[in-house]
């Protein structure tokens, strides 16, 4: 399989195929539903929750931080995480929007 090109498709095209790639290891939509059920920062914690080795967990955040739909905030020696809640809307909507084209779909 070759490189992918990225600028041949649009931004709305490349945004939905990153969120796609981060929410599809089932890690990182444990922690997204984690951060959702606690509603508030968590701050290391994960490790139990989750199951996986520390540094396994903290790779999991990069990516999930990396393409914004969670944020992060130095307290200490530790970083807390909590849902981007603007970035979580927007990703929402575009989704949807995505998800819905088959809607006004006649063919076949």
């Amino acid at each position: 399989m070759g490189v992918t090109k990225s600028e041949k498709f649009t931004t709305e095209q490349n945004e939905i195929a990153l969120l796609a790639k981060v929410l599809g290891h089932p890690a990182r939509v444990a922690i997204i539903q984690h951060l959702f059920k606690i509603n508030t920062c968590i701050c290391g914690d994960l490790v139990d929750e989750i199951g996986l080795a520390q540094p396994t967990i903290s790779q999991h955040l990069k990516e999930l931080k990396n393409s914004g739909l969670i944020k992060g905030n130095i307290e200490g020696t530790s970083v807390c995480y909590c849902i981007d809640k603007d970035n979580w809307t927007k990703m929402k909507n575009l989704i949807t929007d995505f998800l819905e084209l088959d809607t006004s779909s006649n063919c076949c």
